[in-house]
């Protein structure tokens, strides 16, 4: 096996086990929530920064 291949197994092993792991603590639905806090807060200085009024994104 090349080398790139074993790192690429590697990391792919460690992000399987990480998110079973964290999914079974709970810690991976918080880990999303706040990725959707961060894109929602994105969305609206995206927004305000064009001049555009401001619609409910919820």
């Amino acid at each position: 096996m090349s080398i790139k291949f074993r790192v690429f197994l590697c990391e792919l092993g460690f992000w399987l086990t990480a998110e079973v792991m964290l999914g079974f603590l709970g810690f991976d639905d918080l880990a999303d929530y706040t990725e959707y806090l961060k894109q929602r807060d994105a969305i609206a200085l995206l927004q305000t920064s064009q001049n555009t009024p401001l619609t409910s994104i919820a």
